[in-house]
């Protein structure tokens, strides 16, 4: 087991990386809240955005996929990766050309996501409980992240033009927040 000496404690509170990389995570911390108030106020164009977004990045890993098949050697890994590229840029394109049928997908796909995400969260915030005395901010959006995934499925299709622009909102606003006092209180454990 290896111990840490009371010198090298203080070499690392006083060392520039302890100020440098908490201001950049307080940077994101608060732009994730301002996002995520921003997602509340406007649900249905956040909903509206975040489908664009997903249908742009089908298109653009379709494109790429298309690229890099053409790049392959051998009949099969072209044909096969050219397929899948195909799929990727059509998806993309179908999402960006209806957004609103887009918004359903997606809502489905997000709730699945934010439930997952909510499950690691909790499972890595009883890790960090130990490490950090703010760790229950952490557990709370977990927990929020499980229950609003579980609230997709069960208001779906009705809720979705609205609720998935909601959801991303919270689940921003939340994660800035715990992001933001995780990191003062690690500071203070440091200290």
């Amino acid at each position: 087991m290896r111990t840490i000496e009371p010198e090298t404690d203080e070499q690392v509170v006083s060392s520039g990386w302890t100020t440098a990389i908490p201001l950049v995570a307080v940077g994101i911390a608060i732009l994730m809240i301002l996002l995520g108030v921003i997602a509340i106020a406007f649900p249905f164009f956040a909903s509206v955005a975040s489908t664009l977004v997903f249908g742009w990045v089908f298109i653009f890993a379709g494109i790429t996929q298309i690229v890099y098949a053409f790049q392959s050697r051998g009949a099969g890994k072209v044909v096969g990766k050219l397929i899948l590229g195909l799929l990727y840029l059509l998806a993309g394109i179908l999402v960006v050309v209806n957004p609103l049928k887009g918004v359903l997908a997606l809502t489905l796909v997000l709730g699945i996501t934010i439930f997952l995400q909510g499950i690691i969260q909790v499972s890595i915030a009883f890790q960090m409980r130990r490490i950090s005395p703010n760790w229950g901010l952490m557990l709370v959006s977990g927990i929020i992240g499980i229950i609003f995934g579980i609230f997709v499925w069960s208001n779906f299709p009705f809720g979705a033009v609205w609720l998935i622009g909601t959801f991303i909102g919270i689940n921003l606003l939340f994660d800035g927040v715990w992001m933001l006092t995780l990191h003062s209180g690690q500071r203070r454990t440091l200290q």
